[in-house]
């Protein structure tokens, strides 16, 4: 058995407890250099390598529930890469990703040269940010970094260390896009879709709720004259990496992915906030994380579910945006009472009014922002 095939554009296979076969000896062996699994020579997917999986999924900040998926697929192979290893360019149609590139980030940064965020994929930012490094150097300025670039990184110690340039960066271009909604973009991502319906519970689906409480939300920002886009239709499912590429089409200044939550345990119940971070290297979206506190905040004000606060994930709609971007579990459809207020269109507006006020409020400067679940849509600035 080589893997079970997800329905989706790509046709993407994932690996659990029981499989074999040798994608599994890949995934068992890339584990082992890793030092997270014993050494020894297999090709099944047993509890050991799903106790490894967990291991590793909890350091990168992804899902953690012992499956190889596409994206711990790729974060697997990504961990594998060391500075040095291997020649890094800009290739635009596949950008580079991978440990290698979050260390090369890391060091620019610290040397002072403009990466747009430690993330581990090699775009357009990185490679200008090696081209001025080279030109600073005198060495062949091309943005590529070979063996006379990675050597001079090494001869080079920063003056001064600490500090997030790339923080004050994202806060400096919050703050010089002014507080007015109006001419700002906002992509809202409905998760699930298509043949994915997600979680599905008390006659609800995840997809279908994610759809219509964006478009609710795509209805308030239009009337504020923000440029909103839904990254799927009401019949589509891209994936993570089309949905991510979407946005970064667009320019958007934020994205808003909206999900409901599930669970075999009945009781599991509340809203939770998602940005980007909890990278095993340190790397976060400071914007992000404050647009994800806003927006809990907000939700948990003007409604009565269970507060499950904001966290730091690696997921590739968190990573691979350009912009600040924050995903919002919405209650459990698999819980009773979350259940019946997600039911509720009275109850969706109210939540996509409390999405659209978080949006303002990270444009307001502190003397014109307002107390937590007291700004009303009326009172936006447009």
């Amino acid at each position: 058995m080589s893997g079970q095939l997800l329905d989706g554009p790509h046709g993407a296979r994932i690996y659990r407890i029981g499989d074999s076969g040798e994608a599994v000896a890949e995934i068992i062996a890339k584990l082992q250099r890793l030092g997270l699994l014993e050494p020894g020579g297999h090709d099944v997917y047993d509890e050991a390598t799903a106790n490894a999986v967990r291991g590793f999924q909890q350091q990168r900040g992804l899902m953690i529930d012992g499956i190889v998926g596409p994206q711990t697929y790729r974060a697997i192979d990504d961990a594998r890469w060391r500075l040095g290893d291997r020649l890094l360019t800009y290739v635009v149609s596949h950008p580079l990703t991978g440990d290698d590139v979050v260390a090369l980030q890391a060091k620019l940064q610290e040397l002072g040269f403009a990466v747009a965020r430690v993330d581990g994929i090699f775009a357009a930012d990185t490679q200008r940010a090696v081209t001025e490094f080279q030109r600073n150097m005198g060495l062949p300025a091309d943005g590529t970094c070979g063996p006379s670039t990675f050597k001079a990184l090494q001869r080079i110690r920063p003056m001064a260390t600490g500090g997030r340039p790339d923080a004050l960066r994202a806060s400096e271009a919050v703050r010089a896009a002014g507080p007015r909604l109006s001419g700002k973009t906002v992509v809202i991502d409905p998760g699930h879709g298509g043949f994915d319906y997600g979680w599905e519970g008390y006659g609800l689906r995840e997809s279908d709720v994610a759809y219509d409480l964006a478009s609710r939300i795509e209805g308030r920002l239009g009337a504020t004259g923000v440029r909103a886009y839904l990254s799927r239709g009401r019949d589509q499912g891209p994936d993570e990496l089309a949905r991510a590429a979407f946005a970064n089409e667009t320019d958007a200044n934020l994205c808003v992915s909206l999900h409901t939550d599930g669970s075999t345990n009945p009781l599991a119940q509340g809203v939770a906030t998602y940005y980007y971070g909890a990278d095993l290297h340190g790397a976060s979206s400071s914007v992000g994380e404050q647009f994800a506190g806003l927006v809990q905040r907000e939700v948990v004000a003007r409604t009565d579910l269970l507060n499950c606060r904001t966290h730091a994930k690696t997921w590739d709609l968190l990573r691979r945006t350009k912009m600040p971007a924050v995903r919002l579990e919405i209650g459990y459809v698999t819980n009773p009472h979350d259940a019946s207020r997600l039911a509720d269109p009275e109850f969706r507006d109210v939540v996509a009014e409390a999405i659209v006020v978080a949006i303002q409020r990270v444009y307001l400067p502190p003397e014109q922002d307002a107390a937590t679940g007291m700004l009303r849509f009326g009172q936006l600035t447009v």
